[in-house]
């Protein structure tokens, strides 16, 4: 008989989404175990796990995945062909019903558009002091997204108001923010998008303790440093309202030690062994759950609970390194809620992780 870890590992579906299967009465296994409730399956439910997994990959509802399952092994397969092609009829139909929807939204926002989204006649100088600076993209370089079919994520917000620079960078999945003091402009506020080349140029520049000159000039953004200089165009794109995105429901917090986390990270578990794909990318999730007393574990496979949160495992590693503290506060909150990454001292500086759903 296979365990459920075994049974996950090569059905392609994880131990929480084994575990809800049993409880709908969709996948049941074989034997469970009355002293420790551990569920075991029978050699030949691997078939059906595999079939289970392509249909929820499908999209098919569980009351038709129930009739599929039952009506599988039998040799009449009108009934099973018939609830593939009902469904495939209701894929064809919601296609057709959200590219409707998409239409009208396009139009909308070409209705919308106007000539602020123009970077001519945008015009700022200032002062800005270089170490702040050189913290602020360090802590928010690694969320930039690299998607061409995104191009507005391709680089880093410069949000410049009288006092104060917010940088922010997101690919969708992540997002971090950072401020940096400014001094010399009081005029209203400018938002550039600042090109990931160009913004690692300037970075490069960003070595001693004094002020550095920021210069916004049209669309082109200068930054001088003693006798050196980094210039470019910016992207004369729209970038999303950070501000509606940076706050997520509240969540309970952690203060982890972020070498003893990274070192747990790095050598912990991973879901079911199996990976997840992202913008074509694999990568692997790690589970987290924040205890009563305030500490995060990582969870190994048939410990599930409801509260877990599973996440990008690169991604909260990177966010710790972006951190730049020994100690990092995890702000958890619902399993569909995003993790946000904070500074003990300095909450203007923050990380948030989208979580990755663990029931497919």
């Amino acid at each position: 008989m296979r365990s459920i870890g075994e049974m996950a590992r090569d059905s392609g579906l994880s131990v929480s989404a084994l575990r809800f299967y049993d409880r709908a009465g969709v996948l049941v296994p074989a034997w469970v175990d009355p002293v420790s409730g551990y569920r075991w399956y029978e050699p030949e439910q691997l078939e059906e796990a595999r079939l289970l997994a392509r249909l929820r990959r499908a999209g098919m509802p569980l009351a038709d995945i129930r009739l599929v399952l039952a009506g599988w092994s039998s040799t009449d397969t009108h009934l099973v062909r018939g609830l593939f092609q009902a469904h495939l009829r209701r894929l064809e139909l919601g296609l057709a019903d959200a590219r409707n929807e998409f239409s009208a939204l396009r139009a909308l926002l070409d209705h919308r558009e106007n000539p602020m989204t123009s970077l001519h006649g945008t015009n700022a100088r200032l002062s800005v002091s270089a170490p702040q600076l050189a913290a602020a993209l360090d802590a928010v370089r690694f969320a930039a997204g690299t998607d061409p079919d995104l191009p507005m994520l391709g680089g880093i917000l410069f949000d410049l108001a009288a006092d104060e620079l917010t940088v922010v960078a997101t690919d969708r999945y992540r997002m971090a923010v950072a401020q940096a003091a400014v001094s010399g402009y009081d005029g209203p506020r400018v938002q550039v998008i600042v090109p990931l080349p160009l913004a690692d140029a300037m970075r490069a520049l960003l070595r001693g303790g004094e002020p550095v000159r920021l210069t916004v000039d049209g669309g082109r953004m200068s930054l001088e440093s003693d006798d050196r200089q980094a210039a470019g165009q910016c992207l004369d794109l729209d970038f999303p309202d950070y501000r509606r995105l940076v706050h997520p429901p509240a969540g309970r917090r952690a203060l982890v030690d972020v070498a003893a986390f990274r070192e747990a990270l790095e050598a912990g578990p991973v879901r079911a062994g199996r990976v997840r794909k992202q913008d074509g990318e694999s990568y692997d999730v790690s589970v987290l759950r924040l205890a009563d007393d305030g500490t995060v574990a990582l969870c190994e496979d048939g410990e599930d609970d409801q509260g877990d949160v599973g996440v990008n495992r690169t991604f909260l590693l990177d966010a710790l390194t972006a951190g730049a503290r020994s100690e990092l506060i995890l702000e958890v909150g619902a399993p569909t809620a995003p993790l946000a990454v904070r500074r003990p001292d300095d909450e203007q500086t923050f990380s948030i992780l989208m979580p990755v759903r663990l029931e497919d």
